[in-house]
């Protein structure tokens, strides 16, 4: 009887703190968002500067999801695979996005590629304007993002047998031929599942961004900016309604990596 006390009152503690911290908060975003009505919501979420800070959102964030996908996985392999001075550096500096105040990353940029750095100088005498622009908001979503892709495939890399590898190489295939038909079977749910989550905190990032990009209706202002100033205009209802469409977003995309990796572990 003890045992069983004890159990649901772990039960009740850990439904209580995700009932106040998570479901309660998300719930009120949702019920401020159509308290309105559904006129007023979609309305709000039809307004051409929400709309246009939406879809923005989506491509920058899409591009910045590839990039960790391909950058991320790379880094996973030298670390599995290689050894070499400085690598258990490397293997801690990839954690520090999450350790990191999002602001501070972002004046990191600021300071690397804005105007009056000698980088972002070199840029814009050939054209390339990265700060206020949209470079800059994809150069801070991979960075808050980083660490997705990296973490999730590193355990896969190591799980693999090194003899498949060289038993793909004996047969006479060719580096590429092996790394697609061997190696990226088997990390392929580490690098989509990363992704995706990459994808889904980038969907929402603002500290980082809020300090690099230009908030240019319809070029630079993306989606959480966007919520920062219906904030600041006094319209919570607006706010909220956008806010919904990232909370969507970001729960399909949750679903679908609970959904993958559900089928990686009955594979």
């Amino acid at each position: 009887m003890k045992g069983l006390w004890v159990k649901r009152s772990w039960q009740s503690t850990v439904l209580i703190y995700f009932l106040l911290l998570v479901a309660v908060p998300i719930g009120r975003v949702y019920g401020e968002g159509f308290s309105l009505g559904w006129g007023r919501f979609w309305e709000a979420v039809g307004h051409p500067l929400a709309w246009q800070a939406v879809l923005l959102t989506l491509k920058l964030a899409v591009i910045a999801m590839l990039c960790n996908a391909a950058i991320g996985s790379i880094i996973a392999w030298v670390l599995v695979r290689y050894r070499f001075p400085g690598r258990k550096l490397l293997n801690s500096l990839v954690d520090l996005p999450f350790a990191l105040p999002t602001a501070v990353g972002g004046l990191m940029i600021l300071l690397l590629l804005g105007p009056a750095s000698p980088l972002g100088q070199f840029f814009a005498n050939r054209g390339w304007e990265v700060v206020y622009h949209q470079p800059a908001i994809v150069i801070a979503m991979i960075f808050v993002t980083f660490p997705f892709v990296v973490r999730s495939t590193q355990p896969l890399l190591e799980e693999l047998d090194p003899a498949q590898e060289e038993a793909s190489y004996t047969l006479g295939a060719t580096p590429g031929r092996t790394f697609w038909q061997v190696i990226f079977p088997a990390i392929r749910p580490g690098v989509i599942g990363g992704a995706l989550l990459a994808f889904s905190r980038a969907l929402a990032e603002f500290g980082a961004v809020v300090l690099v990009a230009g908030n240019l209706p319809g070029k630079t202002l993306v989606a959480s900016v966007y919520i920062f100033g219906q904030i600041e205009n006094y319209n919570p209802q607006g706010a909220a309604a956008v806010s919904v469409v990232l909370l969507t977003l970001s729960f399909l995309v949750l679903w679908g990596v609970n959904l993958l990796t559900d089928r990686g572990g009955r594979g």
